[in-house]
């Protein structure tokens, strides 16, 4: 195997390894610690200011001052992606409800974890608050687990609901997208969704499930949505890279699709997770008539992406060897996600898939560039090892993103 291919093997994931996921209890919001009326006075109080809210905004519109631009939604506003897709809608003078997913975000969770000696143990945290202390050397490794994830969760969600009270245009829902009436209550006077979903705790055949799901509630709930005039869902060039012989075929474009069995195989739970709820995603925007894009974006790169956005990092690179050497490694700038989703909405001609990417990465020179605005997610390799002279075939095409751009879409 030549050198350059070999240093790829070690910056990053083998195709068949699965990582580690955290079990989420079913019946946490039952157990005695939560103050349950603490948390209802909360809702309670962003109810209230969400209806002064829009009562402010409705009252702009009756006297004239209302923005040009139209009111959308963003879901979930509290994901990487989602949250850059936000702050270009508002910088773009839209009026925005940003949709948080509370469904499957940890705060407020229980662990279960059995040691080899089969001895269980429980640990139930609220609010940073912990119950049920037995096994002290498991404990502290779960809150090593929690915390490391729960402050970035905690930092976005706290993020959003501070430009809450700074931008006019902004008004915060709290979502449960397995929960379809939460997403009607968002989507009220939106003409557009922004479908950004992505699960903050990692990937594993469960989650597949949860994540397609959703999609459909999505969908259906914006075709419930009289309003609604165009949804644009965020998916995933891994939607359309994972299947045999894929070196085999010269171009690899928006028709493209991952096969299902081939992701299973090898345990491609987040390809599988992005292929499954887009074809589901599809298929019922026909049904119901509703008029969707998609924007399948590479892996995406922008500030403290390796911080603020780990799970899903890693999720993609998830078999980056492979798509490395298959011409398949693309990637895409936050930003320039987040302009194409706008461009999306509002050019009329849009439809179907975009591939979106900025560049494909196919040398070892731009791989070791990958890894180091990735780290301390990816360890590099010593300088001496980064020898290797092959470029690879490209084999991912844009045309329509290029069109796109040029005011041409479809």
């Amino acid at each position: 195997m030549r050198t350059c291919t070999c240093i790829v093997h070690q910056l990053f994931p083998p195709l068949i390894s699965a990582p580690i996921y955290l079990h989420i209890h079913p019946n946490i919001l039952s157990r005695r610690h939560i103050n349950n009326s603490v948390q209802k006075n909360f809702k309670k109080k962003l109810e209230r200011e969400k209806k002064l809210k829009m009562k402010e905004l409705e009252s702009e519109r009756a006297n004239g001052t209302d923005p040009e631009k139209p009111t959308v939604c963003v879901l979930d506003s509290s994901t990487y992606v989602g949250f850059w897709v936000l702050r270009g809608l508002l910088s773009n003078g839209y009026t925005v409800h940003a949709a948080v997913q509370i469904n499957g975000k940890i705060s407020s969770l229980s662990l279960s974890l059995s040691l080899s000696l089969s001895v269980h143990c429980t640990v139930c945290v609220f609010r940073g608050q912990f119950c049920d202390t037995e096994l002290l050397l498991e404990i502290e490794f779960s809150m090593w687990v929690f915390f490391w994830f729960d402050a970035g969760e905690a930092e976005i969600v706290k993020k959003i609901r501070d430009m809450e009270g700074i931008e006019e245009g902004l008004v915060v829902y709290s979502v449960d997208v397995l929960d379809y009436h939460s997403i009607l209550e968002a989507l009220k006077g939106c003409c557009a969704l922004f479908c950004c979903l992505d699960s903050q705790e990692g990937y594993d055949d469960k989650m597949v499930d949860l994540e397609v799901r959703g999609a459909i509630n999505v969908v259906e709930a914006c075709a419930q949505t009289d309003s609604i005039q165009k949804i644009v869902y965020n998916s995933s060039l891994t939607a359309a890279i994972w299947r045999e012989n894929i070196s085999s075929e010269k171009d690899v474009d928006e028709k493209s699709w991952s096969n299902q069995d081939f992701c299973r195989k090898k345990k491609l739970w987040y390809a599988l997770a992005k292929t499954l709820s887009e074809q589901a995603a599809w298929a019922l925007a026909m049904d119901r008539m509703v008029n969707m894009v998609s924007v399948n974006s590479g892996l995406v790169l922008g500030p403290s992406v390796a911080k603020k956005n780990p799970q899903i990092t890693m999720s993609y690179l998830q078999g980056a060897a492979q798509m490395y050497e298959n011409g398949v490694l693309a990637i895409v700038d936050v930003n320039f996600l987040a302009d194409v989703n706008i461009r999306a909405f509002e050019d009329q001609s849009t439809c179907g898939r975009y591939f979106c990417f900025n560049q494909i990465v196919n040398t070892e020179q731009e791989t070791v560039k990958l890894a180091e605005s990735l780290s301390p997610l990816i360890s590099l390799p010593p300088r001496n090892e980064c020898q290797g002279s092959e470029v690879f075939a490209e084999r991912l095409r844009n045309k329509k993103l290029n069109k796109l751009v040029e005011g041409t879409a479809c």
